[in-house]
């Protein structure tokens, strides 16, 4: 899953994370929630 930030033309093409087939931000959104359940879990608190 990326991460994000992109830097566009140097990691990838503009077209080609702008295109319709692209995940890039739906993984980045879903990214964020994943690392902080694992996060949480890790220290112990529930949720």
């Amino acid at each position: 899953m990326h991460p994000g930030p992109m830097n566009r033309g140097v990691e990838i093409d503009s077209s080609v994370a702008d295109g319709k087939h692209s995940v890039i931000l739906p993984q980045v959104t879903f990214g964020i929630a994943v690392r902080m359940a694992v996060m949480s879990m890790l220290a112990g608190v529930k949720v």
